[in-house]
């Protein structure tokens, strides 16, 4: 399936849209990420174990798009876009939403 962020896809034509999908994830992040965290930003340099959680929740964000442009009869989403918001108590948790338009191409 093709994925993108663009309105069209070179070299294929738009024959049908099937509407808008989303694939939301909300992934927590626990109290030994957050003081290793913590301790990187106080002494300097990337968190990296935020940049797994959110590369993380970001890919399965775009497999649910991706299955729920499927069950549409889609074999495209064009006009991704994804966003990224903190919820929670102490913003404990990390929210990544995709969203675009299920078409078919041809």
């Amino acid at each position: 399936m093709i994925i993108t962020t663009t309105p069209s896809i070179e070299g294929h034509r738009i024959v049908e849209y099937r509407g808008i999908v989303f694939g939301e994830v909300v992934s927590g992040v626990d109290f030994v990420r957050d003081f290793a965290a913590g301790m990187r930003n106080f002494f300097g340099g990337r968190s990296g174990t935020y940049e797994d959680e959110l590369q993380r929740a970001r890919e399965s964000a775009l497999q649910e798009l991706q299955q729920r442009a499927a069950d549409r009869g889609a074999n495209a989403v064009v006009s991704v876009d994804i966003d990224y918001e903190v919820l929670g108590t102490n913003n404990g948790m990390l929210m990544v939403t995709a969203s675009g338009t299920a078409v078919v191409v041809e």
